[in-house]
């Protein structure tokens, strides 16, 4: 084949390829694609031999890019974000009202990132967003208070499923701890699974424990955390570089992985919706 005649890189190849390089986890970024892990790895051997070049170094903590991939990088973010805006000239623009629901243990910047997204890319949507528990959601659903929400548990929960996420044991990274000792526990008080977490997890494991703190948010929960004063359950992504992760060597259960989905009223502007569900994927 003449250089010339050369195929060109699938868009959907690049756009793979940049979530992958964005969160450096094939695992989580099959899950921000909605595909399989299998899938999304097919889609990297297909871009690397088209391109007759490897993008990633792999290792067992990940993927990071080598030095081709690192040079392709921003060019692909450039063709991504080029054909968005020629898609964006044949589109009529939306309109109405969207009422959103995103949950309050979300690592900090996923609020931020949905609603920028979602403002930027729909100036004429007015948008009325509510961040807290999710076990209020579904039923804020049912009541039409929620156009469209993220929804939490252990189990498979209603809705489309887009992100498994683990809790872990966390604690302050010069705090030590015998496992004959008691836990002091920092928990979030509002009612949701992830509150009762660790009061239910220590009493299945028999192990001693005294709720040091209590409090309606996440970052509350890890300024106690952090300041040594507690130990909590976070998600794996929001522990900070200051804290450490407890495990049963530390004389701490297993905890069960959270299923987060996306639950949309039958009745909400669907086209609201499916914009709103999209901005909320791309930012997590």
């Amino acid at each position: 084949m003449k250089k010339t005649e050369r195929p060109v890189a699938d868009s959907n190849l690049l756009r793979t390829f940049v979530e992958i390089a964005n969160c450096g986890n094939l695992t989580l970024a099959a899950s921000r694609l909605n595909r399989s892990q299998s899938a999304i790895s097919v889609q990297v051997r297909k871009l690397e031999n088209e391109l007759k070049t490897s993008l990633f170094v792999r290792d067992g903590k990940g993927m990071t890019l080598s030095r081709n991939g690192e040079m392709l990088l921003l060019p692909a973010r450039k063709i991504l974000a080029d054909l968005a805006r020629a898609q964006k000239m044949f589109e009529q623009p939306l309109n109405g009202k969207i009422r959103v629901g995103i949950p309050d243990d979300f690592d900090e910047g996923v609020l931020e990132r949905t609603l920028a997204d979602f403002t930027q890319t729909n100036p004429g949507v007015e948008v009325s967003a509510s961040s807290g528990c999710t076990a209020a959601f579904p039923d804020a659903i049912r009541k039409g208070v929620l156009d469209i929400a993220v929804c939490s548990g252990p189990d498979n929960v209603a809705g489309e499923s887009f992100l498994k996420q683990k809790p872990v044991w966390a604690a302050n990274r010069t705090v030590q701890l015998h496992p004959s000792e008691s836990v002091p526990l920092a928990v979030i008080n509002h009612g949701c699974w992830m509150g009762e977490l660790p009061k239910t997890a220590l009493e299945q494991q028999g192990r001693r424990y005294s709720v040091a703190f209590e409090c309606s948010g996440i970052m509350s929960l890890k300024a106690a955390i952090r300041a040594g004063f507690a130990i909590g359950i976070l998600y794996e992504s929001n522990v900070e570089p200051d804290m450490k992760s407890l495990s049963e060597r530390d004389g701490f259960p297993t905890l069960p992985t959270s299923n987060r989905s996306i639950v949309i009223r039958p009745d909400a502007p669907q086209d609201l919706a499916q914009a709103m569900a999209k901005a909320i994927r791309r930012a997590v």
